[in-house]
């Protein structure tokens, strides 16, 4: 056995050695920080590959909210990680997740400061930055840190603004002054914002009307090359949507749009601002996300026939009104975008009204509809009745996505209903369908 290890060892030692750089870089690529960073002892060439760019690009930071040994070095060795390899850096995402105590958040704040400081002196090639979820108007954020963590910010962005295409600052929270200073900072000397992508879903704190704010409509007029943009309803405003049509129509093709209950959304919005922006960006396609805005008469001032609507996601988070029907919303208004529909996803509690048939007739009539989700209380029979129009050719559905409440313990006889209508529909489901359909107890 030695004599044959003997012999084997050199060959073994030749094929590493003489392995393509193309080949190493994969092998690196695979592996964790510690483990390149032994890998690179091995030789001078395995060091060299240790710091090839297309290594280094991706990177996703991540800070645990909660005192633990486990994470006591997570600010330490993000921070090695920047100064170390920070110039090669394409796409940052940074989370800080469910901050414990202000001292943690202070840790993050000085953690942060170092990185961008660091980042912004070495690195000229950063084209996406996402920093979501920190909440910045929880109680752990005490004033003086949470000043400290925009300041830092906002200088930043002001040094690499000209490169960055993506921002996403989902979750941030921040007044409406906080929130307009940070991203002014992008058309820093410039008056103007070549960034393609804003997330800016609750960049503000609930409850704010940042619609009535002059300041945040004269901070979106500095952006002049917006592809996607996603936003709370909150913000909307006729003079917002003047701005994205003098400044975006010829680049503008998705918004995302959310609405929250604790959002003000009494706003008044007149359809010929939608129909002019429709107009100048013909490719433009409307994204909607209801958070527990259910009421037919809140959403026909919100979903006005003028937008050019793709998809629409309704939840209620099983909250239950026996004063909401949701009849009038399915048979009157989802209609009027049948020509543009593509995504519906509803999940709400309709416990005490039947939409089966409602609902039928609104797949029926969205002949662009390919995705279909729903979380309701439903007959078990709706599901043979949408594989029947399917087979028919009525729909032209590439998802289904079902689970259907009961109120009942146990699912037992749903269960083997949906086995039956399966194996019944089988080859349409297989070869058409992403299928995923179940029954669930709300007991």
């Amino acid at each position: 056995m030695d004599e044959e290890s003997q012999l084997i060892e050199p060959q073994d030692q030749s094929c590493w050695a003489t392995l393509p750089d193309v080949c190493l870089r994969r092998v690196f690529w695979w592996l964790g920080d510690r483990d390149r960073s032994r890998a690179a002892l091995v030789c001078r060439k395995w060091n060299q590959i240790m710091y090839s760019a297309e290594l280094w690009r991706y990177r996703t930071i991540t800070f645990s909210g909660r005192p633990s040994r486990v994470h006591a070095s997570e600010f330490e060795s993000a921070l090695w990680y920047v100064k170390k390899f920070g110039r090669y850096l394409e796409y940052l995402e940074i989370k800080f997740l469910n901050p414990y105590n202000a001292v943690l958040t202070r840790k993050f704040q000085i953690t942060m400061r170092g990185l961008l400081s660091c980042l912004g002196k070495s690195n000229n090639r950063l084209k996406s930055l996402s920093i979501q979820h920190l909440e910045l108007d929880r109680l752990v954020w005490r004033n003086s840190i949470r000043t400290s963590f925009i300041k830092s910010l906002t200088f930043f962005l002001k040094k690499i603004g000209k490169h960055l295409d993506y921002l996403n600052l989902k979750g941030a929270r921040m007044t409406v002054e906080q929130g307009c200073q940070v991203l002014n900072s992008l058309s820093y000397l410039k008056n103007e914002s070549l960034a393609s992508e804003l997330n800016l879903e609750d960049l503000f704190s609930h409850h704010l009307a940042v619609y009535s704010s002059a300041q945040f409509n004269k901070t979106m007029a500095m952006f002049r090359n917006l592809v996607s943009l996603t936003l709370n309803y909150s913000c909307f405003s006729d003079e917002l949507l003047e701005n994205l049509c003098e400044n975006n129509a010829g680049t503008l093709r998705t918004m995302n749009i959310k609405c929250h209950i604790h959002d003000p959304h009494g706003q008044v919005i007149w359809g010929m601002s939608w129909a002019n922006l429709a107009r100048h960006a013909p490719s433009l396609k409307v994204n909607f996300f209801f958070e527990r805005v259910m009421k037919n008469e809140r959403l026909v001032r919100i979903l006005l026939q003028e937008i050019p609507v793709r998809s629409i996601s309704l939840r209620s988070c099983y909250f239950s009104d026996p004063d909401w029907s949701m009849r009038p919303t399915l048979l009157d208004l989802l209609p009027t975008f049948r020509h543009t529909l593509q995504k519906l996803t509803f999940e709400f509690n309709n416990n005490h009204e039947s939409l089966d048939e409602e609902l039928h007739l609104l797949l029926l009539s969205c002949r662009k509809l390919f995705y279909f989700k729903i979380w309701a209380f439903l007959d078990v029979n709706f599901v043979e009745r949408i594989l029947k129009s399917q087979k028919e050719g009525q729909c032209a559905l590439r998802t289904l996505k079902v689970r259907i409440y009961t109120n009942r313990y146990e699912t037992n006889e749903e269960d083997r209903t949906l086995r039956e209508i399966y194996r019944k529909y089988r080859r349409l489901i297989d070869s058409e369908l992403n299928y995923f359909v179940i029954a669930y107890s709300m007991m």
